[in-house]
């Protein structure tokens, strides 16, 4: 106890002396994998070696730091991401590990928003999954540099290589080893380093492991040169400096190669990738020097980029202590004590507890109760937040996810988060009257936490609907409503989230008029309305010339279509893909207003729906099922009574591997059928691809059915 002390108050020394130093010596990295690749076991191991923890945890056996809920626990998944800081080398490195899971997707997406740089855990058998692709993926879309680790590398079945093939051939990644194996499954016993050309051989076990550098086994000298050869000719094609010495014949030092590699890491040119296996405790310590070697500071990384709300221009924040403060919200967290906390990456400048901040997206005031850093569930008060750092904020009342906060008098509003629709949804209620008021705060907590949570009012059943992700999502709500909030419940079954559009071109007009002595309504408007591309939700666009209708009035005849376009023709459901052009209409120089144009463009807009032979369209899931040969032609046969339409079965190992598109209503609760199909063998993983029209015979079935 007395030495966990001191190592606390040696961490706060280390942490309150850093923040006076050059922001190069901070690292804000994200774990980032397809679920069950080891991401939660990597960030253990790195938080054991820098001496954050003193015992390994085990996410089977449910005693992991950073999987902290009771549920996660349980099910030994990580759910919500957690964030830590520890310390390596002189190196402040905040880490936020994120769940793999497809239903979690969220998570991944807002943490990547506000990281710096990423760790991409690969499992060595596995090698790139579906998921693994997503992630990559949202890095990709947010620009952020990462170094891959390929896990579990003594597992039977692991193949180094392959998982670097892979990430060529399905990633189109410029990725190269900077190290590798020496053996692999049950003979894994370390890796030969290719920028010093050193031997490094792992002994002992678990918390006893340590580390030998010697020479290189005489049995792979030869792979060793001819990989070290293709790293620097890898380099040598996007580097001029390295191209040079290729050409010349020239030598190049380790310390010179390692500058060379963070520079085009950073630049996004290149993914060095290492090997090892964090379970067995056997390379993490050489991951966490890749990370400080090759990950960017904030320091080289680009300026936060947004927008002045006043003047519209777009403004940028240097990450710098004396730069106009500036700092984004990117999740939301409900704690039992101390109330809502809210996450926070400070671009720039500094935030100090009980000073006040700007919501530049709400417009509003703020007051910052107390400041925190966080260890997963725990936290650590301090007093100020400076740029680059990655703390909670306890006290603002508005803040949503993806809000903007800064200096009242230099506002900036910076980009939102993208959060994908929810896929399903199921009806909830409360057991008892005693219930109703506990199910409706804590429904309101959780969707303030996961903005791909949703809640809605069936008016005609009188039920709450929840929606989400995908069954696991929605599972895990209610596992924590029953457990959190201590709510009684009663839930329905799944229910898939369609989607209502039009296939034919119409040209509809409504009319608002009311007359009840003095001044009455009058709003009239003509519209055209056509199919839109699949994603394109609901385009709307002004064509009126000439003044047929004022154009102050035009904000709210879209506001009509948008409102309507929340409940379909066939069975209610939202509508989406429909292009809406505004082309005529007439107005009354007393009687019109903003409410009789809303109202006659949601008059207009249903009218089309009626005339626009307006069908249903369901999600459709991309699907990959990995099962022992012996059982492909039962999945495949099972597969497509479900509408599934396969699209490749390739060999790894021993097992097959199918790929297809499925759409979701067919495979509810596909986990029990694939697991006795196979004897619990196979293994699959599912997320949303897109929206696709029902056929006709099965739409008839649910209208009728709903009927």
């Amino acid at each position: 106890m007395i030495a966990e002390v001191a190592e606390n108050k040696k961490e706060r020394f280390l942490y309150h002396n850093m923040q006076s130093t050059d922001l190069k010596n901070t690292r804000n990295i994200g774990i980032i994998a397809h679920i069950d690749a080891g991401k939660t076991t990597v960030t253990e191991r790195m938080l054991y070696h820098t001496g954050k923890l003193y015992k390994l945890g085990n996410v089977d056996e449910g005693t992991t730091a950073m999987d902290w809920m009771e549920i996660e626990q349980e099910r030994g998944i990580t759910i919500t991401s957690a964030a830590t800081t520890c310390f390596w080398n002189g190196k402040r490195i905040n880490i936020i590990d994120t769940p793999g899971h497809v239903d979690f997707t969220v998570e991944v997406e807002r943490s990547l928003k506000v990281l710096d740089g990423v760790v991409v855990v690969l499992c060595a058998v596995g090698g790139v999954q579906p998921q693994s692709e997503t992630v990559w993926r949202q890095a990709d879309r947010y620009g952020v540099p990462r170094i891959a680790f390929i896990n579990k590398m003594d597992r039977i079945g692991s193949d180094f290589f392959q998982a670097v093939r892979d990430m060529h051939e399905k990633l189109a990644a410029n990725a190269h080893p900077i190290q590798i194996p020496i053996g692999s499954e049950a003979s894994y016993k370390g890796f030969v380093d290719l920028i010093s050309m050193k031997a490094y051989v792992f002994e002992g076990s678990e918390e006893k492991v340590t580390f030998k550098a010697g020479n290189i086994p005489d049995e792979i000298k030869e792979l060793a040169s001819e990989y070290r050869h293709n790293l620097i000719e890898k380099l040598a094609e996007i580097d001029d400096h390295v191209m040079d010495r290729y050409i010349n014949d020239g030598g190049i030092y380790p310390e010179e190669m390692i500058e060379i590699i963070r520079r085009n890491t950073i630049a996004n040119k290149f993914i060095p990738v290492l090997c090892g296996s964090a379970l067995s405790n056997m390379g993490v310590q050489f991951l966490l020097d890749a990370t400080c070697n090759y990950l960017p500071s904030p320091l080289d990384v680009p300026p936060a980029k947004g927008i002045n709300p006043e003047t519209k221009a777009e403004e940028s924040r240097e990450a710098r202590d004396d730069e106009r403060l500036s700092c984004f919200a990117f999740k939301v967290m409900s704690d039992p004590y101390v109330g809502k906390l809210i996450f926070l990456r400070v671009y720039s400048g500094t935030l100090e507890s009980g000073s006040y901040i700007y919501n530049a997206s709400k417009q509003k005031d703020e007051r910052v109760g107390k400041l925190v850093r966080l260890h997963a569930n725990k936290q650590e008060i301090c007093d100020r937040v400076t740029a680059g750092d990655i703390a909670a904020c306890v006290g603002l009342k508005s803040t949503k996810t993806g809000d903007s906060l800064c200096d009242k008098e230099h506002p900036i509003v910076f980009e939102n988060i993208h959060f994908p629709d929810p896929v399903i949804s199921m009806a909830i209620e409360p057991k008892t009257k005693a219930d109703q008021d506990k199910l409706a705060k804590g429904l309101h907590k959780l969707v303030e936490e996961d903005p791909s949570f949703k809640i809605s009012y069936n008016k005609d059943t009188g039920e709450n609907i929840i929606s989400g992700m995908g069954e696991l999502h929605l599972e895990v709500m209610v596992d924590r409503l029953l457990r959190e909030f201590k709510v009684g419940a009663n839930v329905g079954k799944p229910q898939v989230a369609y989607k209502e559009t039009i296939t034919k071109s119409i040209r509809c007009e409504g009319k608002f008029i009311q007359q009840t002595g003095g001044r009455g309504q009058y709003g009239h408007v003509v519209i055209e309305m056509a199919p839109a591309l699949s994603g394109e939700g609901i385009k709307f666009e002004s064509k009126i010339i000439g003044g047929a209708i004022p154009r102050e009035y035009v904000p709210s005849v879209q506001k009509g279509i948008t409102e309507a376009s929340r409940s379909g023709a066939l069975l209610n459901y939202p509508v989406t893909d429909v292009e809406v052009k505004l082309v005529d209409g007439s107005f009354h120089e007393v009687d019109s207003s903003d409410l009789a144009f809303k109202m006659a463009a949601s008059i207009a807009f249903n009218d089309g729906l009626k005339k626009g032979s307006s069908v249903l369209l369901e999600p459709i899931m991309a699907l990959e099922v990995v099962t022992p040969e012996e059982y492909l032609g039962d999945v495949i046969g099972d597969l497509n009574s479900r509408r599934a339409k396969i699209e490749s079965i390739n060999q790894r190992g021993n097992t097959k591997i199918i790929k297809g598109v499925v759409p979701l209503s067919e495979v509810c609760g596909y986990a029990t059928s694939i697991r006795s199909l196979t004897q619990g063998r196979a293994t699959y993983t599912m997320e949303p691809s897109c929206y696709q029209e029902v056929p006709k015979n099965i739409m008839e079935k649910i209208v009728e059915g709903v009927k």
